[in-house]
């Protein structure tokens, strides 16, 4: 199934862009009359017919709107240190996206070695792998914040895991941490508020349904319905100083553990991702 992108859709009409127009037109030879496919990044899949095979500027009618396309039931915040080798980090962006990710989040720890991040390449690599794994939304790419920063942002009504290594502190399971039937505080295992992901369980809680739409806001925001919150939190190659830990304890975030394997931060990252993926299916 080939898939293009465009973010000018309105009054039934889809414009491509001139890279997109170019593949269209030049590369698959698509011709008036052709039936394409169109994400808008905002979970929607077009169906359409061509019209214009121009190679700079190509359009087409839309058929068919399919909102929820390749969507998930929950929304998913990966805020991941970059690592210091960014072919590594480049390669957590695609694969999380295929797997299914709503924001990937930049941030900077206390003893992070990359301290600088630019975001156009790895905005471009989501798109791409959005379109590979047929996916209609586009994960976010939030610019670079320090940790500190963005545990004090980071929203209440979310379930927030935070992966790091130190033994000073009891860690869970991030399959338990996603578990309804879990009451955990931030020491992961002493009574405490309920945290856990609701509808990410098989079978188990109330769900997110994705179907029963029949019209796509064309011209408007995301179609999808609100989703169930997980944001994870990954450390650098030094992992989380002492102090980033306690603050994220002390922000409600429940340490976790992703097995005993010792594992690099982008693969932890997308094991993490891995994870929240199964237990919602």
């Amino acid at each position: 199934m080939e898939v293009f992108f465009s973010d000018d859709i309105c009054d039934g009409r889809v414009r491509l862009d001139a890279e997109e127009s170019g593949h269209c037109v030049r590369v698959l030879r698509h011709r008036p009359g052709d039936e394409i496919s169109v994400i808008d990044g905002r979970g929607t899949l077009y169906r359409c017919a061509l019209e214009i095979a121009d190679a700079k500027g190509a359009e087409a009618r839309v058929l068919e709107a399919k909102p929820g396309f390749g969507a998930h039931p929950y929304h998913l915040t990966m805020a991941v240190c970059p690592t210091k080798n960014i072919d590594r980090y480049e390669w957590f962006v695609e694969k999380s996206t295929e797997i299914g990710v709503d924001v990937i989040a930049p941030v900077i720890g206390e003893r992070s070695e990359r301290r600088i991040l630019k975001t156009d390449r790895l905005k471009r690599l989501a798109l791409s792998a959005a379109k590979q794994s047929l996916k209609a939304a586009i994960p976010t790419i939030a610019e670079p914040q320090s940790v500190h920063d963005f545990l004090l942002a980071a929203p209440d009504d979310a379930l927030k895991l935070i992966c790091y290594c130190f033994d000073d502190v009891e860690r869970i399971p991030i399959t338990s941490a996603l578990q309804p039937s879990e009451t955990l505080d931030s020491a992961g295992s002493a009574p405490g508020k309920p945290v856990a992901a609701r509808g990410l369980v098989n079978g188990r809680g109330p769900t997110v349904r994705l179907g029963g739409m029949s019209e796509a806001k064309v011209c408007g925001s995301s179609c999808l319905p609100e989703a169930q919150k997980v944001a994870i939190l990954i450390g650098p190659e030094g992992d989380f100083s002492p102090e980033e830990a306690a603050l994220a304890r002390e922000r409600g975030w429940i340490p976790v553990s992703l097995g005993e394997s010792r594992l690099r931060t982008e693969t932890a990252a997308v094991v993490a991702a891995t994870a929240v993926y199964l237990n919602s299916r």
